[in-house]
């Protein structure tokens, strides 16, 4: 691995990538559950026919039926928030990143290691909240409070070998979770054939849009609502932070960073995972991508992700350290 200090250990360099992913991953519940307690003001449906979906795109639902049930509104936001026996809760992901944290203190900064204590406390401590609109501001602030935690990772933290896992780690995160949430919104959240084209439909594509704070640069460039064009927004936008395409790519220059391997070459596994999988990204069309099937396609990328993950894991992190809480697919 290049740097220009001594090579992370595999341990370290383990830890500061899966303390990233838990960040990422527990923003992007409190983003989704968010967006839905607004959904659910606007649609004239059943109190709990939004709930599900936020279920399958944590790719949790067969331990949730196990446990709760139906999904039903409270029953999802215990599962998804405080749940310490979900893996993939809030609270789960910012104890797996505050330990996580610890145990690299001499790598990252202070100001980062107190933002994640904060957060993890924070969490815990409001862990008897239920009523919507506490609930809201709650996950409000939380995902502020990761955001800053990405401004604290920005300003504070030298950008070496550990800084480039750690953002290696939240664009596979990310660009994962944007797949997820457009798979099950496209397919288990919209409403009936006989509202396609209706102000119901434009306003389930939005809620796509919020899920991952991207309703305004979207309008911005593409202006009205648009199956088609959101799908093309989100998978193969060069600039949006949160499209799979431009969180590849960045996970990519991070990764060629780390290796020293000239851009363009492959000399790691997991380079030679990640590489054709970006420049299929940078040569399709949106048209090839809902020809091939939107489901088939996204479900695909999310295959070939783990398989990214799983080479990362061989090329460079402890072998011992292989237990990490997984995430929708199987791959952590």
């Amino acid at each position: 691995m290049a740097s220009e200090t001594a090579p992370l250990l595999s341990r370290a360099a383990e830890a500061v990538y899966w303390m990233a992913r838990y960040i990422e991953r527990a923003e992007n519940v409190a983003r989704f559950i968010d967006v839905n307690l607004h959904l659910q003001l606007d649609l004239p449906l059943e109190p709990n026919h939004e709930w599900q979906p936020l279920i399958d795109t944590s790719g949790d639902a067969a331990i949730f039926r196990e446990r709760q049930g139906e999904a039903k509104k409270a029953n999802v936001i215990k599962f998804l928030v405080w749940d310490t026996n979900n893996l993939n809760s809030i609270s789960s992901c910012l104890r797996a990143a505050r330990e996580n944290a610890r145990s690299i203190r001499e790598i990252i900064s202070t100001e980062m290691w107190e933002q994640v204590n904060s957060m993890h406390l924070k969490v815990q401590s409001q862990r008897a909240l239920s009523e919507s609109e506490r609930l809201a501001e709650f996950l409000r602030g939380f995902r502020l409070g990761c955001h800053m935690f990405e401004g604290i990772t920005d300003s504070t933290m030298s950008y070496n070998e550990a800084w480039h896992f750690l953002r290696l780690g939240r664009q596979l995160e990310r660009a994962d979770k944007t797949s997820r949430i457009l798979d099950v919104k496209y397919f288990m959240l919209l409403p009936s054939a006989n509202s396609i084209g209706t102000p119901y439909d434009d306003i389930h594509w939005s809620a796509v849009l919020k899920s991952v704070s991207g309703f305004e640069m979207y309008r911005k460039k593409h202006g009205r609502i648009a199956p088609r064009s959101i799908v093309d927004f989100l998978v193969l936008d060069r600039e949006f932070p949160r499209a799979i395409r431009h969180c590849l790519r960045v996970a990519d220059e991070s990764l060629h960073t780390i290796t020293g391997t000239p851009m363009g070459s492959c000399q790691y596994p997991s380079e030679r995972a990640l590489a054709p999988l970006r420049a299929e990204l940078d040569y399709t069309s949106v048209q090839t991508i809902i020809g091939h099937g939107l489901h088939e396609y996204l479900d695909g990328l999310q295959a070939r992700m783990n398989a990214i993950d799983d080479a990362l894991a061989c090329d460079f992190f402890a072998s011992s350290l292989t237990s990490q809480p997984a995430m929708a697919g199987g791959a952590p």
